[in-house]
């Protein structure tokens, strides 16, 4: 064995050497953590989500974060967020529409098919064990069975904290009651659903039912749309095959039946008589085209709805067969209340809808009501379409919506007789003065849907899970609903709100407001701060 000659004393400097050089690569192996951008609302638009920003970015700091808030303008924070996905964090919200009471839509935002491009899962979450139980969930007819596998997901990836669900906000709205009456309430949606046009009884000569809101449609083109607000419109003037009823039921509507044949196969036979605005008679070729269609183009919106169809078969006029690649237990229920009839003889025209321009997009469907007008950022009009199943029921003969810049506005046109109802929930120090107003009536509705901070996980540092967990630790949620909503609302936990208490999952790691337990997870991570208080990532 060869051993050194070399004087121990000589060895003095170069261990030394050797210290520093190691002391160097573990200097340069730590990072500095990139500055954090929270995309948000602007405040007109909803000082809610303004306001939480700067609550976050508050206690980040102290953290030793470098985080700034950017507030846009709506449109444009969805189009950063779904079509460009470029953002760090960004503050939006899923609305809790009817159909969402089934969990399928909020459990798809987690599934790694949906991280595209447009689709409902612009973070980025990835994880196998969830997407193998998304599917065994939606291919599970046994509800008790269901709910076992749905609530085992939400335990999954609480741990992971791939997004952060800030607080599900009461739905408080009014309505004048001098104007009308027979109003619809819904939970989720409030009064702006789809059966108060169809129901709502006017106490005056005054026929058209006036609507404010702050929110503008993204677009209305229906192969295009990614917001809510553009599809409570488009829902008017299209039909569906299924509309649920004001207590969830799934109701045959542009279906004459619906008749499942097996797991596998379901019939569905249209109403006779039915045509669109144009007059062309709606024909199952229609509803073929429009699936068919639908799938081609892969949108993104729907394409959780979409996925399970293998082929639809024409097999007489009015006659349809979905044939299903897997079994799908939300089929009826959501796809087949979501999907808009398109009539075949115009969009099979179009090759690229997306790509249509304002003024190109067609506006026809077959539904109860027909497009009459849209002033972007100002009017939206539908007026009653004679010919539908529906018209002799229907006492209105037009419905308006008024688009005003911010909440206030809404408020002001509300309590002038402007509009007879509000498309959106009032702000907290507005519903004490709608109280006082005689000739209003609030009524006030739990919302399952839930407002999010959701970080881009292709970014650092909301790539390294320890990050993800400190952050939400961070977050004082509980704050946000005490003094920005005035306690009307609910710290989030799951992306299945406690109201919908059959799917909830209340045992899962909940991630308590604690900056302590936010630094200790910081550190037991590797991360390090310098004597500036910033932080540094291992």
């Amino acid at each position: 064995m060869h051993t050194s000659t070399r004087p121990r004393s000589t060895w003095v400097p170069v261990l030394i050497a050797l210290t520093l050089a190691l002391g160097l690569v573990t200097a340069q192996a730590q990072t500095a953590v990139p500055q954090i951008e929270i995309l948000t609302t602007t405040e007109a638009y909803d000082p809610i989500r303004y306001e939480s920003a700067f609550i976050i970015a508050e206690d980040w700091r102290t953290l030793g974060f470098d985080v700034v808030v950017r507030p846009l303008e709506f449109s444009t924070l969805l189009e950063r967020f779904y079509d460009e996905q470029d953002f760090d964090i960004t503050i939006l919200g899923w609305s809790g529409r009817v159909d969402r009471l089934d969990p399928q839509h909020f459990l798809s935002t987690l599934d790694s098919r949906q991280t595209s491009l447009g689709s409902n899962n612009p973070g980025g979450y990835s994880n196998p064990a969830y997407d193998a139980m998304f599917d065994a969930q939606a291919a599970e007819f046994d509800a008790d069975a269901r709910r076992a596998i749905v609530l085992e997901m939400q335990e999954l990836v609480a741990p992971d904290a791939p997004l952060v669900i800030l607080y599900h906000r009461d739905e408080v709205i009014a309505y004048n009651a001098t104007q009308f009456d027979d109003m619809v309430t819904m939970a989720g949606e409030g009064l702006y659903n789809e059966w108060t046009p169809l129901v709502a009884t006017p106490l005056t000569d005054d026929r058209v039912l006036t609507i404010g809101s702050p929110q503008e449609p993204d677009t209305l083109n229906p192969l295009d749309s990614t917001s809510v607000w553009g599809w409570k419109w488009m829902r008017m003037y299209y039909d569906k095959l299924v509309r649920l009823s004001p207590d969830i039921e799934p109701l045959p509507y542009a279906a004459a039946s619906i008749t499942p044949v097996d797991d596998l196969t379901i019939d569905v036979t249209l109403r006779e008589g039915m045509t669109f605005h144009d007059g062309e008679p709606v024909t199952a070729e229609d509803v073929k085209f429009t699936f068919d269609y639908y799938i081609e183009q892969d949108f993104g919106y729907f394409r959780a709805f979409l996925s399970p169809i293998e082929s639809v078969d024409v097999t007489g006029p009015l006659g349809v067969r979905f044939n299903l690649a897997t079994p799908f237990a939300p089929f009826i229920t959501v796809t087949l209340s979501q999907i808009p009839i398109l009539p075949a003889h115009i969009w099979s025209d179009i090759p690229n809808p997306a790509d249509l321009a304002p003024d190109q997009i067609p506006q026809i469907g077959s539904g109860p009501f027909q497009f009459d007008r849209y002033d972007r950022g100002e009017y939206k009009r539908l007026t009653v379409y004679p010919e539908h199943f529906a018209a002799g029921d229907i006492a209105i003969e037009a419905m308006e919506m008024i688009v005003y810049a911010d909440s206030e506005g809404v408020f002001t046109g509300l309590q002038t007789g402007e509009i007879d109802m509000t498309a959106w929930r009032m702000e907290p120090g507005q519903i004490p003065l709608a109280e006082a107003n005689d000739d209003l009536v609030v009524v006030g509705v739990p919302d399952f849907g839930y407002f999010h901070m959701t970080w881009n996980l292709r970014r650092a540092p909301f790539d390294d899970v320890a990050a993800r967990r400190a952050l939400t630790m961070a977050t004082d949620r509980q704050r946000m609903v005490n003094v920005l909503l005035d306690g009307r609302g609910e710290v989030g936990s799951s992306v299945v709100a406690p109201v919908n208490a059959f799917w909830h999952n209340p045992f899962i790691e909940r991630f308590d407001y604690d900056l302590d337990a936010a630094r200790a997870e910081l550190e037991a991570a590797g991360y390090t701060w310098d004597a500036d208080g910033r932080i540094w990532a291992p």
